[in-house]
């Protein structure tokens, strides 16, 4: 770790990335319910924020009630929910949505007002879809060279996993966007639409407030842009290879959520 703590004195809200800090595929990482508990009994307010997309609120919050962690659906966070809510600014409630991703982002989609539709759409919105189909990819770049708009829920390219770094939603953009020559409106991390609902949700202001992640070009970066402290731990896609050879600079870097719970009991 390095850097000054001292800031953590001062913190009165986090928001938390998931993959990759609470939980690498079906590994919980170490220290996760122990953290949680600290952070109650501190009177820190969070959002658990993650760019994932294709997996439903309710089965975070149900995984998380698994290894004793209680928490609300309004402290989570999905680039799902976020696209969800920016989308009525580029196609008004009711439009038609042509959808290549999971069930997280179906949903939100529809809880909103947007039909799913299997062609004419007048957006074509892409996520993590884990079944992905080289017709699912066919249909999204006719759409979008037919006019719809091109939406990203979040731009990882990978996501950690027991086996290493799967594909993410980044690298299905990125196939789309070769072929369409369109580049996608990005929602989640690190833009600040993400981070701006976070806010919201936290009712608080970015000098009181950490970004806790394990990504460098989404969680810290996205956070430094908005005015956020930020926190790195090296549980997930970031190495301190990748750290050393990077321009971006975290506020502070730990090994794991359970080092920074060390960290922060001892201010």
């Amino acid at each position: 770790m390095f850097a000054s703590t001292a800031f953590l004195s001062n913190i009165c809200g986090l928001i938390i990335d998931i993959d990759g800090v609470l939980w690498r595929g079906t590994e919980v990482l170490p220290g996760v319910p122990e953290f949680f508990r600290f952070l109650r009994a501190r009177g820190i307010r969070f959002i658990i924020a993650s760019n994932n997309s294709s997996r439903p609120a309710a089965e975070t919050i149900a995984r998380l009630a698994r290894i004793g962690v209680a928490v609300s659906e309004s402290e989570l966070l999905t680039s799902a929910e976020a696209t969800a809510l920016y989308l009525p600014r580029i196609a008004p409630r009711g439009s038609s949505v042509y959808l290549v991703g999971g069930l997280g982002i179906a949903r939100a989609l529809k809880h909103a007002g947007y039909r799913l539709v299997s062609k004419n759409a007048a957006v074509v919105v892409v996520g993590l879809d884990l079944n992905l189909t080289y017709a699912k990819l066919k249909r999204a770049v006719l759409e979008i060279q037919g006019g719809a708009k091109f939406i990203g829920t979040n731009p990882d390219k990978t996501f950690p996993g027991e086996e290493g770094f799967a594909p993410g939603a980044g690298a299905i953009l990125a196939a789309i966007q070769a072929a369409t020559s369109v580049a996608p409106i990005v929602i989640g991390k690190p833009e600040r639409a993400m981070f701006d609902v976070a806010l919201e949700k936290l009712d608080a202001e970015p000098p009181c407030v950490a970004m806790l992640g394990d990504r460098l070009d989404t969680d810290i970066e996205g956070a430094h842009n908005v005015g956020l402290k930020t926190i790195l731990v090296l549980s997930g896609v970031t190495s301190r290879v990748m750290l050393t050879r990077s321009r971006i600079t975290p506020d502070l870097v730990c090994a794991d959520i359970h080092a920074l719970h060390q960290l922060w009991d001892a201010q």
